[in-house]
């Protein structure tokens, strides 16, 4: 009997340095054969290729299409592309689904309607809903017009909804059940399945309307007596459900607070439509955990690392140029006290200090705010709140922090008024950007635009401006 295989998070490691050592000794072999000089070149050099194909191939067929959509990742475009015709046409739809969008555009690229079809005709409605923004339109009729009549409704559903609801991310494949039928009834009706659809812990109790009753949870179903009817074991209160128009950040919470592996998802008339489940929650919390990592640095969206010069560019160069606004007008902020740094040479020393913990203080406030928004934690009655107690923060940390480098300054220069300056200007700089770092976000939150976007760069642009002209400016009043 064989040992089962053990998985473990680095093994995807291990599989893209494998996948990349085969590739690189690819290049080395058939580079040395194609300069050698022998009776039938072509026809040798034709089996040293085949064979490493033949290795590749069997490495990619043993891999999950997880794996697989990470290490296309991981490679450059030239190498990616060549990986990516040795993957079976079968997992073509599974492995589409896991990469990024960057990548998933480049793989589509190169794929003829034919292949786009079949790969789309593999997935279940709902992943083919995910897919068909990315397809062209005349595949996505296609594989429309082959699917049956429930399989249309199910699409036309699922796209349907916006991007950020529940009906978005919930799946049909589900098992229900009647109430009034016994607990061996429903175990050889599962006994019926090749294999359950994944995370099901639970069945969802229906009447002949499909109208959720309750659910009946496998622990529930397995410990009872078999003679008892569904109705007897199931549990109809408390059910926790949503409606496809939910909101899917409401959903994350909802699963994360109750421990949820699945849970039905009803229309208006508490009819059972589908169901969402932990995957599904866990896949919508990282796409939007890394859309905010990049709305922080101003990032449009995900990005190829491998992708063209030009493709970089457009996705970088909006936030790069108000960036370079912002840097101008500091610049001329600390031009207009050119006349103070000249008789002062400590103040451009100095200045860099107050703009540079203003900014790492405003971006640790705007990260706590976009936090508690992400989280559904704070509402808009609670700004002036927020606004009282980070100012507080900033007041604490501005006299401390502010004191013991104003004494350093003493210490360095020998000039009390210059550390005076040098507190003042720091708690000021510290309520300026906590003033900033909450206000930013709600602001943005009250005109509908996403908080995050941008946040950091705004921040900073802030902090740097405000700073310089806090400290020149008490600098020339104070000391010169």
């Amino acid at each position: 009997m064989t040992e089962p295989e053990e998985l473990h998070p680095d093994d995807v490691q291990h599989h893209l340095r494998e996948v990349q050592d085969l590739l690189a000794r690819q290049k080395v072999v058939e580079g040395l054969v194609h300069r050698q000089d022998m009776p039938r070149h072509e026809l040798v050099e034709t089996l040293v290729h085949k064979q490493h194909e033949a290795g590749l191939r069997t490495k990619l067929d043993s891999l999950h299409p997880a794996d697989i959509a990470y290490i296309l990742e991981a490679l450059p475009r030239e190498e990616r592309l060549y990986v990516w015709d040795l993957v079976k046409a079968e997992r073509d739809g599974e492995i589409l689904l896991e990469v990024s969008d960057a990548v998933r555009e480049s793989l589509i690229e190169t794929m003829a309607p034919e292949e786009l079809k079949a790969a789309a005709e593999s997935l279940d409605a709902d992943e083919l809903a995910d897919l068909a923004p990315d397809l062209p339109p005349e595949v996505i009729q296609d594989v429309f017009q082959s699917l049956d009549t429930e399989g249309r409704e199910q699409l036309r559903a699922a796209m349907s909804y916006p991007e950020d609801s529940v009906g978005a991310l919930m799946d049909f494949d589900m098992v229900t059940v009647r109430e009034d039928v016994s607990l061996e009834v429903v175990l050889r009706y599962l006994r019926r399945f090749d294999e359950l659809p994944d995370h099901t812990d639970k069945l969802f109790v229906v009447d002949r309307e499909d109208h959720l009753k309750g659910i009946l949870t496998l622990e529930s179903l397995l410990i009872n007596d078999p003679e008892l009817e569904v109705a007897d074991v199931m549990r109809s209160e408390t059910v926790i459900s949503f409606t496809p128009e939910d909101e899917a950040d409401e959903a994350a919470q909802a699963f994360e607070r109750y421990d949820l592996v699945s849970a039905p998802v009803v229309d208006g008339e508490k009819r059972v439509i589908g169901r969402l489940t932990v995957a599904d929650v866990v896949d919508y919390i990282r796409e939007e955990s890394e859309a905010e990592i990049l709305s922080h640095a101003g990032l449009r969206e995900e990005e190829d690392i491998f992708a063209s010069v030009w493709s970089s560019v457009k996705n970088r160069w909006a936030w790069l140029a108000i960036n370079l606004v912002t840097a101008f007008i500091a610049s001329r902020v600390i031009g207009a006290f050119e006349g103070s740094i000249e008789k002062l040479v400590a103040l451009a020393a100095l200045m860099p200090i107050v703009a540079g913990i203003g900014g790492n203080s405003g971006n640790q406030t705007i990260t706590m705010i976009v936090r508690a928004i992400a989280m559904g934690q704070v509402e808009q009655s609670a700004m002036n709140r927020l606004l009282k107690k980070e100012l507080g923060v900033a007041l604490f940390n501005g006299l401390v922090w502010g004191s013991l480098l104003g004494v350093l300054a003493w210490w360095l220069y020998g000039n009390v008024e210059l550390g005076m300056v040098m507190t003042a200007a720091m708690t000021l700089n510290l309520l300026l950007a906590a003033s900033a770092g909450v206000l930013i976000p709600m602001i943005r939150i009250r005109l509908g635009a996403d908080p995050a976007l941008g946040s950091s760069v705004m921040i900073t642009a802030l902090t740097d401006s405000g700073g310089f002209f806090i400290f020149l400016g008490l600098a020339t009043i104070f000391l010169l």
